[in-house]
């Protein structure tokens, strides 16, 4: 197999993408699997990048000739080829077809031209053609023959013509002249009384190899003599007939002129066609010359017809012609649309000039009408880009937004330049992938919620919505509860927030008269990667129940209280008592208060004020009224249910204290009082005296222990080493003395003898003297020598008095301290009552 090979690169300023042509040329006929060519290898690519961008065909009428084995990248026969069914006459015969490559986008041009083969015999249309010639034909006159016709091409088509035996006639060939037809030359006249009909063969030869031929037979038929052949008024007419022509339409009227006259004459016209189309398409008026559209005109097929003409008369006399007919292109094929690759799916973030679809147009029609031009539709982030003639690139033109289009149904529409214009769409679907690029967004900026009082933990509150113009995942919120802290408390001990619904629930009971209102935070976070959130603000209101009383501040209500009001008897009407004064910390409603008289010792003497709880006289008081007056005020609130206190009001109807006096201590109440104030008193004081009694006797069984330890400590031969405090002298005068002295006094029980020491500076006890007291000290000697003697009756009456010292001194602590307390424990007493 002769291959030949033919690449050619290309550059071209297209994003992702890569263009190349190249060419191949092949034989007809080739078996099923035989190679085409190793595309790979003349691409210069690697066999991975053939698998890896998912190379594939792509063609309109080429795929099932050739396929494409990406693991070798080779190209293979898919089916046998034969030129002649593919391309009847037209030349050279080659199929397109385009290659594509993904991952980065690439696209080449694959051009395989098929070679003829010798694989069809010349044929002659008609297997005998009849001639009737006059004897009298002269010497050279020709006769057309039919030309054989051989699918093949090139050097394979008919190549020569024989004619069998030679004897009258011989050959007329235009060897350069391919389209003349074959004509018979009499070369020695005819005489119809030695043959009247002669047979000859007509063979036709190609020039492949091997060599094939076909044959025809003439019949002549001799005849008595037409010395006229008819002649054409022309040897070449031309016509131009617009293509989709109705049929019956006249293209042109050839004619032809006999000079015999009679039957010899008569010219009959008739076509001479080299194949089934031309026959099919025109025919000829067999008597007046006009030739007419018998089927339909295709400029994309055939672009122009050579018709032979032949005019011949009742002698058998012929005349040859060729008419040539141009068919003149209308604008009768809309532009082709073909999807070479494209994008289903695109990501919102994707960049501009990125590649979504590659097309390629094509038109059938000529010039003009076969300039195309495309177009998307209006207002979509796409555009057109050509790179080059019929090839165009579907790119982003501006930002993507998944939340403003999610789809989008691009048109694309291509128009050709004829007149009228013809256009073709087609319609592109492509789908924008979100990323997480939106927020969660509450439907608020911020919230108020109420619930009542004393709810049950754990109720619903108030609900939380926030919506993400994102998609799937990236729109799934989820709700948090943002830490903080109110009074102290962390607000998770106030509120729960559930993650899914956004639900908030009471974590506990609330009590409007501890707090009225908090506020919080909560976050809305959406599932995407990195998540994105918000915050909103919640304010709670705790709403308030009637669930206190009112508390009454005035008048002050005690167990020992005897305070009453004092109404003289001369109060005139509406006068003023006293106010009951109360408050209720429910708020609203639950705290207005009303005052309403439940008891009185005298209904008809005094009234409670509705709303401001005044009680004053409805009536003259006079001196028929009771001095004590008992009145029993409730307090009500305007709650649901209402709730009540009850206050006792004493009032005393008199013109002086003395006579309220004498009145009220006759109050069972007062009685009770000071019967209870002497009670607890009495009380205390006998609690006081038995602690000081008791005290008492412990302190004089201690010195009783004390002085008896001493005395038996005296007796006994253990060394006692008493200490006897300095006796001080007194200064009878404002001076000092200008030296100081000190002395001790030491005694042991074994010996009666004292050291006395003077002179010493700076000891404890410190004795400072002047010329004034110097009796003093004198006085102070003699001491000390009395002190020396044993058992001296002075050392006895010291010690005496030293104890009762300190035991006067103890004595006058405690009772102070019992006083002390006697007083505190009867001043409660008293605040008590």
């Amino acid at each position: 197999m002769k291959r030949q090979v033919l690449l050619a690169f290309f550059s071209l300023s297209l994003i992702n993408s890569t263009i190349g042509q190249i060419s191949y040329s092949v034989p007809e006929e080739m078996p099923k699997g035989s190679l085409v060519g190793n595309i790979a290898h003349d691409l210069g690519l690697n066999t991975k990048r053939f698998i890896s961008g998912k190379a594939k065909i792509h063609t309109r009428n080429s795929l099932e000739y050739v396929e494409l084995n990406r693991e070798r990248g080779l190209l293979l026969v898919k089916e046998k080829i034969d030129r002649e069914a593919l391309c009847t006459e037209t030349t050279p015969c080659a199929l397109h077809f385009q290659i594509i490559l993904e991952n980065p986008m690439e696209f080449y041009t694959i051009t395989i031209q098929i070679a003829d083969i010798n694989d069809n015999a010349p044929m002659f249309k008609k297997k005998e053609v009849v001639f009737k010639i006059s004897e009298s034909a002269a010497i050279g006159a020709t006769f057309v023959l039919e030309k054989a016709v051989d699918l093949d091409v090139g050097v394979n088509s008919v190549r020569g013509y024989e004619l069998q035996p030679t004897n009258n006639f011989a050959l007329k060939l235009y060897n350069n002249q391919p389209d003349k037809n074959v004509e018979m030359v009499l070369q020695r006249p005819l005489d119809r009384e030695k043959e009247e009909q002669i047979n000859l063969f007509l063979t036709a030869v190609d020039g492949g190899e091997p060599q094939m031929s076909g044959t025809m037979l003439i019949v002549i038929t001799v005849i008595d003599a037409n010395d006229n052949a008819p002649v054409f008024t022309q040897k070449t007419y031309k016509a131009t007939v617009t293509e989709n022509s109705p049929r019956g339409t006249v293209v042109v009227t050839v004619t032809a002129a006999d000079a015999d006259q009679g039957s010899n004459s008569k010219i009959t016209y008739s076509i001479t066609s080299r194949n089934d189309d031309e026959s099919r398409i025109f025919d000829i008026n067999k008597e007046n010359g006009e030739v007419m559209l018998t089927g339909n005109l295709d400029f994309e097929e055939s672009r122009n017809y050579q018709l032979n003409l032949v005019a011949s008369d009742d002698g058998g006399l012929t005349d040859s012609s060729k008419l040539i007919v141009d068919v003149q292109d209308t604008n009768d094929n809309s532009p082709e649309i073909n999807i070479m690759s494209k994008s289903n799916v695109i990501p919102e973030n994707a960049e501009l000039n990125t590649v979504v679809t590659m097309i390629n147009t094509e038109d059938r029609d000529a010039g003009e009408n076969g300039k195309v031009h495309c177009y998307t539709s209006q207002n979509i982030p796409f555009m057109l880009k050509s790179s080059t003639n019929n090839f165009y690139s579907l790119v982003t033109d501006s930002e993507l937004d998944r939340e403003s289009a999610s789809e989008y149904n691009i048109t694309v529409t291509c128009s050709d330049e004829g007149v009228p214009s013809l256009s073709s769409s087609v319609s592109l679907t492509l789908q924008i992938s979100d990323v997480n690029d939106n927020a969660p967004v509450f439907e608020r900026s911020a919230y108020e919620a109420y619930i009542v009082e004393n709810n049950t933990p754990g109720v619903s509150v108030f609900t939380v919505k926030a919506k993400d113009a994102d998609w799937n995942q990236n729109a799934r919120v989820s709700y948090i509860l943002e830490e903080s802290y109110i009074n102290g408390v962390p607000v998770s001990s106030y509120v729960s927030v559930s993650a899914d619904s956004g639900v908030i629930h009471a974590v506990r009971a609330f009590d409007y008269e501890q707090i009225e209102d908090f506020q919080f935070c909560v976050k809305a976070q959406d599932g995407g990667s990195p998540p994105l959130s918000s915050n909103v603000t919640i304010k709670i209101l705790i709403q308030d129940q009637n669930d206190n009383p009112p508390q009454v501040l005035y008048p002050v209500q005690t167990g020992g209280s005897m305070v009453a009001e004092m109404v003289p008897r001369s109060a005139d009407v509406g006068y003023l008592v006293t106010k009951v004064v109360a408050v209720d910390v429910d708020s609203g409603q639950n705290a207005w208060l009303s005052y309403k008289l439940q008891k009185a010792t005298d209904r008809a003497l005094f009234e409670v004020g509705l709303q401001n709880g005044e009680i004053r006289t409805i009536r003259q008081v006079t001196d028929k009224d009771a001095v004590k007056q008992r009145l029993t005020v409730i307090v009500e609130d305007n709650g649901q249910p209402s709730r009540s206190a009850t206050v006792i009001v004493n009032v005393a109807v008199a013109d002086s204290f003395p006579e309220v006096l004498s009145e009220f201590s006759e109050f069972p109440h007062d009685k009770e009082y000071n019967d209870n104030l002497t009670f607890y008193l009495v009380l205390a004081l006998a609690v006081v005296s038995f602690l000081f009694i008791t005290c008492l006797v412990v302190i004089i069984s201690v010195k009783i222990y004390r002085w008896r330890q001493s005395r038996i400590l005296y007796h006994s031969s253990l060394p006692v080493i008493p200490y006897y405090p300095p006796r001080y002298s007194d200064t009878l005068g404002t001076g000092t003395l200008p030296h100081v002295y000190n002395y001790e006094v030491c005694r042991t029980t074994d010996s009666r003898k004292s050291d006395c020491k003077f002179g010493g500076a700076g000891s404890q006890n410190v004795l400072i003297m002047d010329s004034s007291t110097a009796g003093t000290m004198q006085r102070i000697q003699n001491e000390k020598s009395i002190l020396d003697e044993p058992d001296s009756p002075l050392e006895v009456s010291y010690n005496n008095q030293l104890q009762s010292f300190e035991f006067l001194h103890v004595c006058l602590n405690f009772n102070f301290f019992f006083l002390l307390f006697f007083f505190l424990l009867s001043s409660k007493a008293i605040t008590f009552y």
